[in-house]
Parts: C-alpha cells; structure tokens; sequence
C-alpha cells in the first residue's frame, strides 16, 4: 500500500531530466567518476591492507598499484555499460 503510492507519486512527478534520458555519458564524466571512486577504494584497500600487513610502507604500495588498474579497469567497465541499453527507459 505504501510502495503503491510511492511508485504512484514517482510516476507523476515530472522528471526534469527526462529530457537528457536519451543522451550518453561523455568520457569526461566517466573519468571523473572513476577517479572519484578510486579515491575511496583505495583509502578502503589502503586500510585493509595496513590492518592485515601492520606495513604502512606495504599497504601504501599495494593501494597504489590497486589505485591505477582499478581507474582503467572502471572507466572500461563504464564505457560499455553505456553502450547497453538494457535498464534504461
């Protein structure tokens, strides 16, 4: 009852981006996105790895190495999701 009138005033309201659905992501955006989330990853892998290790020196390169492959690999992962049109309306 309650989700049937969330998804009812969900449905009425206008969506003010309705009009930029049908437009890509540039791969401006992804990088930035990517590099973003990198930032977070690697402070998580960063942690983690100086908690398993107690090796600052170690934790910090293995957030490094993990910080450039996980950018690419993301920013490739994005590209082709945009491609797919499965999801979006």
């Amino acid at each position: 009852m309650i989700l049937d009138q969330v998804l009812i005033s969900k449905k009425s309201k206008p969506n003010k981006n309705s009009q930029n659905a049908h437009k890509l992501e540039t791969p401006i955006r992804s990088i930035a996105k990517s590099i973003s989330w990198r930032i977070v990853g690697t402070i998580d892998t960063v942690v983690i790895s100086w908690f398993i290790t107690n090796k600052l020196t170690l934790a910090l390169t293995i957030g490094s190495i993990e910080l450039v492959t996980k950018m690419i690999l993301y920013f490739f992962h994005e590209r082709v999701w945009n491609i797919i049109n499965w999801g979006k309306k």
